[in-house]
């Protein structure tokens, strides 16, 4: 204890706290703010160190006075100095005030730093759960591109296997027909070769083979191939119909001709492939005639060979056929540099599709069109550009179709006031040229080319225009 007494004493630290007590307040009123408090902090920090030493002395003697000595002491004087120290009214309400302001400051660190390393860890959470999913969403999408896979390779291997049972099943029809008329051929020689029996007459008629009246296939899927038919129909009306527009609107800046152009290929391809149908189907009955014996009825059996066979349809030759009467149509005109072979594509499906139509039950045809002919609000619907209010049919831009006389799909025409008879006055001053198809060059004579379709006179004259026109048409399509 003498040894610290005396330290303290040698460092003088009470003196020169005095003289810088002394110091400060004498230039006080000269320092700034800044100046003075960092004097009062110097001075602070030397008091703590004195009064460090200090308690270092009173602990010190207190262990020399043992366990109880000096209790009485540091009860009374001590303990009364330390309570009221902090509390005391000398040091001011600012010092309270700067004590509770840090006090908020620590507390309002503390809660940032906690709500910090809370959302730092939502963070976390949410990247974890984002990694989990994309990875889950990574997993799926392998799964749908495996599933896809496996469902293209299944649906090629069932087109495969109904290419075979198609196959199969011609293999089938014509091994049947050979061996029918093998077996017609071998009676016919064996009935020439033996000596004729004199006839002998029975009173009793032989009884005719009584034969079944159950459906056959083309009759079982007839509402399934009429719905898939009918969707196809809207289907070129939408897609094929406007790519073919869009071609020719490359070429031709007139609407009207380009939408002319495309009505004229509908009903054409129609008239090709429904003549095309009975000529195919006149080749079938007159085939299976000769050795049919079935349980069904000849027509049954011709149409369900017609559906079955459906590919042997010589497409190209409608094709070719509806080209040819484009060419000699007098309605429409085309510049000589392009040829109506640029929309074969859209010929092609119509011609598919007419030609399925003929093996429903009943079939379905398109209805007929006019120009001229009184609008109807059940047959067809008006384009954009039409006048509402007009009465008549300007021109047709896309076919109705029927089954027997009801309208199951509507067609779409052009309707305006006064135009109709401008426009006959114009295409009859109007000349046509253009250069000839190159089908017609390879397929077609140059007498057939030159001259248009026959057309039969009609015997209906005194009627209305629309209907004599109706009549020249079904005249003109018998013809063919």
């Amino acid at each position: 204890m003498a040894d610290s007494l005396r330290r303290l004493i040698n460092n003088e630290s009470c003196r020169i706290l005095q003289e810088k007590l002394e110091n400060w307040y004498k230039d006080y009123h000269i320092n700034s703010c800044d100046q003075n408090l960092n004097r009062c902090c110097e001075i602070i920090e030397m008091n703590s160190m004195i009064q460090g030493q200090l308690f270092t002395i009173l602990n010190q003697t207190a262990r020399e006075g043992g366990h109880y000595a000096g209790v009485e002491t540091i009860k009374s004087r001590l303990l009364p100095w330390l309570g009221t120290c902090f509390s005391s009214t000398t040091s001011g309400r600012p010092f309270e005030t700067s004590l509770s302001l840090i006090q908020e400051s620590i507390e309002k660190e503390r809660q940032l730093r906690e709500f910090a390393s809370t959302r730092n860890h939502e963070l976390q959470q949410l990247e974890k759960e984002l990694n989990s999913t994309r990875l889950q969403l990574t997993l799926v999408q392998q799964d749908l591109k495996a599933s896809q896979a496996q469902e293209e390779s299944t649906l090629r291997n069932l087109d495969r296997l109904n290419d075979y049972e198609q196959q199969v099943q011609i293999l089938k029809d014509e091994i049947a027909i050979l061996g029918a008329q093998k077996s017609v051929l071998h009676s016919r020689l064996a009935r020439s070769r033996s000596p004729s029996p004199r006839p002998c007459r029975s009173r009793s008629p032989s009884p005719l083979p009584l034969r079944s009246c159950s459906p056959g296939r083309a009759r079982l899927t007839n509402a399934a191939r009429h719905a898939h038919l009918v969707a196809r129909f809207s289907e070129i009306y939408t897609q094929e119909r406007l790519d073919a527009q869009n071609l020719l609107r490359t070429y031709i800046d007139d609407l009207e001709i380009v939408q002319r152009i495309i009505y004229v290929a509908a009903v054409e391809s129609f008239h090709a492939a429904k003549m095309a149908f009975r000529q195919f189907k006149m080749r079938v009955r007159k085939t299976l005639s000769l050795t049919y014996s079935g349980p069904e009825s000849l027509e049954d059996t011709v149409l369900d060979y017609i559906v079955r066979h459906e590919d042997l349809y010589d497409v190209q030759a409608s094709v070719n056929e509806v080209i040819r009467a484009m060419n000699i149509n007098p309605k429409i005109s085309f510049p000589p540099e392009v040829d109506f072979i640029m929309i074969s594509s859209l010929i092609r499906e119509l011609c598919r599709v007419a030609f399925s139509m003929q093996t429903l039950v009943p079939p379905l045809d398109i209805a007929f069109g006019a120009d001229g002919e009184l609008f109807n609000e059940s047959k067809y619907r008006r384009s954009y550009d039409s006048d509402f209010t007009a009465p008549l049919v300007v021109y047709h831009v896309w076919p109705a179709l029927m089954e027997n006389d009801s309208i199951i799909v509507k067609g779409e025409a052009v309707s305006k006031r006064g135009a109709l008879w401008s426009r006959r006055s114009r295409s009859k001053s109007r000349s046509r040229s253009r250069s000839m198809s190159p089908i017609l060059s390879h397929s077609a004579s140059p007498s057939r080319t030159l001259l248009p379709r026959s057309r039969s006179p009609s015997p209906i004259r005194s009627g209305s225009p629309s209907k004599w026109a109706y009549s020249e048409y079904n005249a003109s399509w018998l013809s063919h």
